[in-house]
């Protein structure tokens, strides 16, 4: 619960502070870079970590990742630069990527089908409990001009949940050797930057049809063509693409996916558009959006009485028909910015996300043997993070874009016109991600080996 929290809170506690941090460091433009850097190394390295958490076992990996996610905070909290401060993100990255799914790992080991489902009650309440506690923070932090606290404060979280690692956990290790995909990590990681550079700097540090853009796009989709060519052969892929040949995992994948994107979509920009537009405190901004990340753990807490009743596929649509319609009428409303109105709408799309995100992992997991369920797992969490990755690229183009042809990040109504196209571009995706679960086979829970 310690480790699970150190993610939890970052998630939200940053976007609440943009505004003050871009007034230090400047450079509006680079802003999404602080979210797509981090969510792409959080991306790419969980299967590796996952890999290597099978061979040393689970303990070492998970203290590594505390030690990474420390470092990265100390160094974002002396960050003198814009740049420098997203390179620093990216060893954060690195340790989230570690920790995150790790501790869903431990979960698993010690403790039995019966007492997962009290103990992941247990986790649902530290992501309900960050949602709330990570904004307001993030918001008092930027009012007082202190935004480098933001990361400073992790030091001591990060220091406690390492030593009751070190304490209370006793592993019994169950270890098998596995050959590393380095050639894979690394094409994955070319390919994703390449594209994200491209979507993010498109129009703003270059034109779209450039030398540069050209190279950025060509080399990052090169690279992730190869990178398919190779995990087809690599014995022991750090994504395996044969799995999506299976229906299920392929529809739930693209949920995943679309999850991903939808939550960074208002987490990231929301703060930012109320900030801007109405000039409101951090504070308020910040907890408009924690009705997000509340909706969602109080949703994932329940959605099991309903998916028992009527199965994953009709859960899934019931959530992400719940999600579309909120980012419908997020779009539609946008040009009136309200944080009283943003606030209601964002309870319902992390409630309607909630309702879709844990159905569609569990039916995953339980369509497979134990022998291909951690492979299942890393994939969900795979593509959950590169949608957040490529989410935040995409809308970031779309913001940067519609700002650079306004007056510019410091007038109003120029960022309430960047924040309408943002949000149109979330409902697309909501809709997006509910034509792919409507494609999920129909089921029945009992059918499922679980």
């Amino acid at each position: 619960m310690l480790s699970t929290g150190l993610i939890a809170i970052d998630a939200t506690i940053l976007a609440t502070a943009v505004p003050s941090i871009v007034r230090d460091l400047g450079s509006y433009q680079q802003f999404p870079w602080l979210f797509s850097v981090y969510l792409l190394a959080q991306a790419v390295s969980v299967p590796i970590y996952s890999r290597f958490a099978d061979t040393v076992g689970r303990k070492p990996i998970i203290l590594l990742g505390i030690a990474l996610f420390l470092l990265g905070s100390v160094l974002c909290g002396l960050a003198w630069s814009m740049p420098a401060l997203i390179a620093f993100r990216v060893v954060q990255g690195l340790g989230a990527g570690a920790v995150a799914p790790m501790s869903m790992t431990i979960v698993g080991d010690i403790y039995t089908v019966a007492e997962r489902a009290k103990v992941q009650g247990y986790i649902a309440s530290v992501w309900a409990v960050s949602s709330v506690v990570g904004p307001a923070l993030g918001g008092v932090f930027a009012q007082l001009d202190a935004w480098r606290w933001i990361f400073l404060i992790n030091i001591p979280l990060c220091l406690l949940a390492a030593w009751v690692l070190l304490r209370r956990y006793t592993e019994q290790k169950q270890t098998q050797r596995h050959r590393i995909d380095y050639l894979g990590a690394v094409l994955l990681t070319v390919g994703l930057t390449g594209v994200i550079l491209g979507l993010l700097e498109g129009g703003n540090a270059w034109e779209w049809l450039s030398a540069p853009s050209v190279l950025c796009f060509g080399a990052g989709i090169a690279a992730l063509v190869l990178f398919a060519l190779v995990e087809r052969r690599a014995p022991e892929p750090i994504v395996d693409l044969r799995l999506v040949s299976r229906r299920l995992i392929l529809t739930t994948t693209l949920v995943s996916l679309g999850v991903g994107a939808l939550m960074i979509g208002v987490t990231s920009f929301a703060p930012t558009y109320l900030e801007g537009s109405l000039g409101i405190v951090p504070l308020l901004s910040g907890l408009a959006v924690a009705a997000l990340t509340l909706g969602w753990p109080i949703a994932a807490a329940n959605v099991g009485r309903l998916y028992l009743r009527i199965g994953f596929r009709r859960t899934t649509l019931i959530g992400m028909s719940i999600a579309s319609v909120a980012a419908i009428v997020l779009a539609s409303v946008a040009s009136w910015p309200n944080p009283y109105v943003l606030a209601v709408i964002a309870f319902v799309l992390g409630f309607g996300l909630g309702w879709s995100a844990a159905p569609t992992l569990i039916a995953a997991q339980s369509s497979v043997e134990w022998g291909e369920r951690g492979a299942v797992t890393g994939m969900n969490a795979f593509a959950r993070s590169a949608g957040s990755a490529v989410g935040v690229a995409v809308f970031g183009a779309i913001s940067n874009a519609i700002i650079s042809q306004g007056a510019g990040p410091d007038d109003p109504g120029t960022i309430v016109h960047a924040s309408v196209g943002v949000f149109i571009a979330v409902a697309v995706t909501a809709l997006l991600t509910l034509l792919a679960a409507s494609f999920m086979p129909r089921d029945r829970v009992e059918s499922y080996s679980g």
